[in-house]
């Protein structure tokens, strides 16, 4: 499946019995275009995961607007980056965005989960099984995964910034094939600081996509900044 399809939908969200009208008011309004058969299983993920949020804190964004507009919006960049038969890794993974997303839209990826927070990584398993799907998840920090495993890609939004993930990461270049990042406007200023504490050196860093942050219908935040996706890698040698 070429990594843009998921995109395309077959008929309009919108007209589908199954899905919330809240959940498909807010893809209409961000303009995400999405599969129906996708769609229902997105919105089975996000109240899956708020029932659990009411045990143990996982997300803030408990609404259809946020879920789409903060939490959708970064996993369909993100989806549209990786490759068929890629091996995944989702570092830091909280509530398991972007990796349980991707697996939803990217059958045909390998996905697994990487959560440090023991009670977190237990309650992404339970999600996961109540989905039915065929993600792995390790209770274990991403280095200490690498110590053993390789992936093709490893995906992060939250787990820190660019020079704090780049020094986790330094030792374990070789379990990597690269890094995609997903940050907001402040990503600036964190690449100026991994370049003095020196831990980019030998790194090839580039912006893979750029998308607009903030609220489409609410004027107050259409200078919210910019969202973007960072490609981490080792340089080619010459």
């Amino acid at each position: 499946m070429p990594a843009s399809t998921f995109r395309i939908a077959e008929s309009p969200v919108i007209n589908s019995r199954m899905i919330d009208p809240e959940f498909a008011e807010a893809l209409e309004k961000y303009g995400l275009e999405v599969d129906p058969g996708i769609a229902e299983a997105l919105q089975t993920y996000a109240q899956v995961m708020w029932r659990h949020n009411e045990q143990i804190n996982l997300t803030r964004h408990t609404t259809w607007d946020l879920f789409v507009g903060r939490d959708l919006r970064d996993c369909l960049q993100i989806a549209s980056l990786i490759e068929a038969d890629e091996e995944v890794l989702d570092l830091g993974s909280g509530n398991g965005i972007p990796g349980i997303p991707l697996a939803i839209m990217r059958d045909d990826v390998d996905i697994a989960l990487a959560e440090s927070v023991g009670k977190r990584a237990k309650v992404l398993d339970e999600i996961i099984a109540e989905l039915g799907l065929p993600i792995a998840v390790y209770a274990a920090r991403g280095e200490d995964i690498l110590d053993d495993f390789r992936f093709s890609t490893i995906v992060s939004r939250a787990a820190g910034s660019i020079h704090k993930v780049a020094k986790w990461l330094q030792p374990h270049w070789a379990s990597i094939g690269r890094v995609l990042l997903i940050k907001g406007p402040k990503w600036v200023s964190e690449r100026g600081e991994a370049r003095h504490q020196g831990t980019i050196k030998g790194l090839d860093l580039r912006v893979v996509a750029r998308y607009p942050l903030g609220k489409p219908d609410d004027e107050s935040e259409q200078d919210a900044g910019e969202g973007v996706v960072l490609q981490l890698s080792p340089e080619l040698e010459a």
